[in-house]
């Protein structure tokens, strides 16, 4: 099992990448439809991009956990990895904002998929290890449930804060 979780984690990175690119652009090629904004982009905010690496991850984790049966920190690694994943990104980008003041696209979206690597890096490396000790794996799992909620009800309810407004626009939400 230990040599075939580094596939998992690059089939994972993988479908994290591809997903998160195509989250990004799909409100807008779907004719901004609302059933779709919990999901994807729906501008371009720190905030959106968070959205865009945690569903993909959350998803791969909930098809990887049925092969993951017998871990049993296995809900409290993948918590673990979502959240490093969804804080770098606002780490790297108001870091290297701060520093240079203006936001090239390709460095956002390096920025993206550096987050997502080393989401699954350290995923790789606490499974590798087991040294997690998990003693409320459901409590990872409602967690997890928590920050999808607050994905969908902020695509809806903006709060009016830095991280939420897109830098284009100067709007909140949708």
């Amino acid at each position: 099992m230990r040599r075939s979780i580094g596939l998992w984690q690059m089939l994972g990175f993988g479908i994290t990448s591809l997903g998160g690119t195509l989250l990004h652009f799909l409100y807008e090629w779907l004719g901004d439809a609302i059933w779709v904004a919990p999901f994807s982009g729906v501008n371009e905010s720190t905030w959106e991009h968070m959205k865009l690496l945690f569903w993909p991850m959350f998803v791969f984790a909930i098809i990887q956990s049925f092969f993951f049966r017998e871990r049993e920190a296995f809900w409290c690694v993948k918590l673990r990895g979502i959240l490093l994943g969804i804080v770098t990104i606002p780490v790297l980008f108001y870091t290297y904002n701060g520093v240079i003041g203006k936001s090239p696209d390709w460095l956002n979206i390096t920025i993206f998929f550096i987050s997502a690597a080393l989401a699954y890096l350290y995923e790789t490396k606490l499974f590798n290890t087991d040294k997690v000790k998990c003693k409320h794996p459901k409590l990872a799992i409602a967690t997890l449930c928590l920050i999808a909620l607050l994905f969908v009800l902020f695509t809806f309810r903006t709060p009016e804060i830095g991280i939420f407004k897109d830098p284009l626009t100067g709007t909140y939400g949708i």
